[in-house]
This record gives C-alpha cells, sequence and structure tokens, in this order.
C-alpha cells in the first residue's frame, strides 16, 4: 500500500486516486460509529468538524461462523479490506477490524464511540454517555427489543474492552419519536398498564433524524416543516408521519415486528391469532418468538428468500405474492399517516429497498394516483432520484440513501464540543 500524507477532505481523498491513508494523523477528535446486529457489525470512522467527515467504513457479516467476513473501504469507497476468517463474537469482531484499520489510521486515538441503539424505552428521548447504569437499563429492556439490544449491548461491551480510554454515546432508533402525541402512544390497553414501559414507540428514527436534516439543509426549513412520510424500507421497515421536523405517528408500535411486513418479521398480526398460537397450536413463547421474528414476513411468505432483490429476480409465483402483500400493506400506511396529518406534502423513500428498488417504489406509488395527487415519473423512478415525482405533482416523492452513521456522528461532534467547552471553562 503506497504511503500518503495526512489529508482531510475528500476531495484531496479523489486527487490522490481514491487510495487509502496509511500513518494518517488525525488532527480533530475522532468518533468510531457501531451499528450491532445479530450477527454483524457495521463500522465508520469520521473525523469530527462542524461536519463530520467520514474517513473509513466497513463491516463484520456472519459473526459466529467460520467463513465471517470482514470489509473495509476508504472515504471514497476503495476497498482497503475484503478477506474472511473465523470470528466468535461482537468484541472479536471489533477488535478484527480495529487491527486492520489501525495500519491506516490511529484508532486507539478514538475520542468517541457512537453506538445505533435500537431501543431506549420511555426515558432516553436523546443521546446518551455510556454509564454503567445505562447499560444496566438497557439490559432491562432487552424483552421490548429480543433479538436487537443483546447485539446493541455486545457492541458496547466490545468497544469497552477495545478501546477503554474513549467515552461511549448511544443514540436511539426510539427518540425520534418521544414528540409522538399522547393519542399515538396508545395500545388500548388499560390505563393502569399502560402508565409504565408499554406504549407505543416507532423505531428507525436514526433514518428519519438524517432525511429530515437532509431536507432541511438541501431546501430549507419550509421544506423540512412540511407534512411528509418517510418510508424506511430494508430489512426492518417502518413508516412515519413527520409535521414541523417531528414524528406524529409511526407504522411501528411497542416492538420491532409490528407495521409493515419485512425480511423476516411479520408485521401486523391479530393478538387473537397469537393466543390462538400458544393456546390452540401449543405453540412455546421460543417457538412463537422465533415464527413472528425470524421465519415470517417476505421469507416466509415466498418460502425463498426474505432478501428483495432475491425475490425480484425470481419468477416464482410465491415470490411474487410476497413482494405484492408487501407493497399493499405500504399502500395502506401511507393513506393511514396521511390521515393522521390531515394531508401529505412529500413522501420519502429511503433505505435498501426505498432508496434502490424503483419496481417496489413504482408498485407502491402509482396506485395511489387515484387517491392522492401524486404523480409518479417513470423515468425519474427507474434513474433513482432523488427526485421521482412529476413537475406538477402536488406530492413531492423522494427516494434517497440515509445514512444514520453520519447522524450518530453528529451527535458524537456535539459532545467533543460540549466536552471541549466544559474544559475551556474548568
Amino acid at each position: 500500500m503506497m504511503v500518503l500524507p495526512s489529508v482531510h477532505n475528500l476531495e484531496t481523498f479523489a486527487e490522490l486516486g481514491g487510495s487509502a491513508v496509511r500513518g494518517l494523523q488525525q488532527t480533530r477528535p475522532t468518533a468510531l460509529v457501531l451499528n450491532a446486529g445479530s450477527s454483524s457489525l457495521k463500522f465508520a470512522l469520521f473525523e469530527l468538524a462542524s461536519e463530520p467527515l467520514r474517513l473509513f467504513e466497513g463491516s463484520v457479516s456472519r459473526i459466529g461462523a467460520d467463513d465471517s467476513r470482514l470489509k473495509i473501504l476508504d472515504g471514497v469507497s476503495a476497498v482497503l479490506t475484503d478477506e474472511t476468517g473465523p470470528c466468535v463474537n461482537h468484541p472479536a469482531a471489533l477488535d478484527w477490524a480495529m487491527t486492520e484499520l489501525d495500519s491506516v489510521a490511529d484508532v486507539d486515538a478514538v475520542d468517541i464511540v457512537g453506538h445505533r441503539v435500537v431501543h431506549g424505552g420511555p426515558d432516553c428521548d436523546c443521546p446518551q454517555p455510556v454509564t454503567a447504569q445505562l447499560e444496566s437499563y438497557l439490559r432491562k429492556l432487552i424483552p421490548l427489543a429480543p433479538l436487537h439490544l443483546p447485539a446493541n449491548i455486545e457492541g458496547i461491551v466490545a468497544a469497552r474492552l477495545r478501546l477503554p480510554k474513549a467515552t461511549q454515546i448511544a443514540c436511539f432508533d426510539t427518540a425520534f419519536h418521544h414528540t409522538t402525541p399522547a393519542i399515538a402512544r396508545k395500545t388500548g390497553l388499560p390505563r393502569e398498564i399502560e402508565r409504565q414501559e408499554i406504549r407505543r414507540y416507532g423505531y428507525h428514527g436514526l433514518s428519519c433524524e438524517f432525511v429530515i436534516d437532509h431536507i432541511n439543509r438541501t431546501e430549507g426549513k419550509e421544506a423540512a416543516s412540511a407534512a411528509i412520510i418517510v418510508a424506511h424500507f430494508g430489512a426492518g421497515a417502518s413508516m412515519t408521519a413527520v409535521m414541523n421536523g417531528k414524528s406524529i405517528d409511526t407504522t411501528m408500535g411497542f416492538s420491532t415486528l409490528s407495521g409493515l411486513p419485512m425480511a423476516t418479521r411479520c408485521g401486523d398480526i391479530d393478538p387473537g391469532l397469537v393466543l390462538y398460537l400458544l393456546q390452540a397450536k401449543g405453540m412455546s413463547t421460543s417457538d412463537l418468538q422465533s415464527l413472528l421474528y425470524e421465519q415470517s414476513g417476505l421469507l416466509g411468505l415466498s418460502g425463498i428468500s426474505g432478501d428483495m432483490k432475491d425475490l425480484l429476480a425470481s419468477s416464482e409465483a410465491c415470490a411474487h405474492d410476497a413482494i405484492d402483500y408487501f407493497c399493499f400493506q405500504a399502500r395502506k400506511r401511507i393513506g393511514a399517516l396521511a390521515a393522521s396529518m390531515c394531508g401529505v406534502n412529500r413522501i420519502v423513500l429511503t433505505g435498501g429497498i426505498g432508496a434502490h428498488a424503483p419496481t417496489i417504489r413504482a408498485q407502491i406509488l402509482r396506485p395511489l394516483e387515484t387517491l392522492l395527487p401524486l404523480r409518479l415519473d417513470k423515468a425519474r423512478n427507474e434513474s433513482g432520484g432523488p427526485v421521482i415525482s412529476k413537475d406538477e405533482s402536488l406530492i413531492k416523492l423522494n427516494a434517497m440513501p440515509t445514512d444514520e452513521e453520519l447522524v450518530i456522528a453528529r451527535h458524537a461532534a456535539s459532545f467533543a464540543a460540549d466536552d471541549e467547552t466544559a474544559s475551556e471553562l474548568s
């Protein structure tokens, strides 16, 4: 690998051919952003300026397998590392990634580690420093997000072991939805039960935050204050009604199971059916959890795959049935969220499917032209946006990638600035 001088902007990266920078000397605080999934660990290293600069990013996939894969890209998406090997757990995955990154950056000098944490419960409405008390609190919340929080906590433990001097902060997917009105948080259960942690929460808040902030930065406050539906379609999927930059309603409720059908999660289901499976079919709670979280959704409906790309490429009728069901449910939710706001000015489709699957976007949006004043532009949609509506459409339609890691890095930058201010005043 060639040795290059220290650089601090993407233009310089590009001028140097997008190569990695060995011995990169970070002159500003740095943040490592971690997104720990059940069998994966996504990461990104940022330099914290007024706008964080992404230096490197990557992932470890198939954690727990003998053929785990580590991939690292530099700031202009040039591949630095792409290798496989056994990786037993998240601490081992982080150590693997940091060892490779250490050849191009001083990762042991990382100032802040920012974590995407799916659930913050009823109390965490903004990013929080990770303390022993917070970690204990998150462990108590595991029953609220049983497939996500254990991995998120594993990421926190891994960072503490590998980077003990760094400040850790937790950024919650549920925090964005703390602004929803009380009526939208209710479950229909008795009041004495809802007084505690039982309520509708909402998820994919970091993605929503990125979308609204992006509109504000590129189009101004007035555009970001409009009635907007943010549709995050990926392996997990939810939609959020946003007015004046705040969450008003969302398709996900108490758990990450609810709302739209997802890769392997069922989406909304009649609670009577759950009781029937437990009582009449004799299913155990662990079997039922596996059924609802891991065997349903696109995977269960198609019997082929939970990956939308696989279903779109398939000629099997069951694959198309699964796609039709997803699009049908998405259309219904757009209508419901528009009703929550008494109108809608813009619909933004993001996430892996929302940003990159024009066929799915068309199948969801085109039938709505008879109900709502929106007009999808075929050429713009197929080219990938960011604007995919016709000029005369009264509802603006966007397709754009999200960047949850950047949102976390921005929060890390705020923490770093606060620490610097405190140091100057002390």
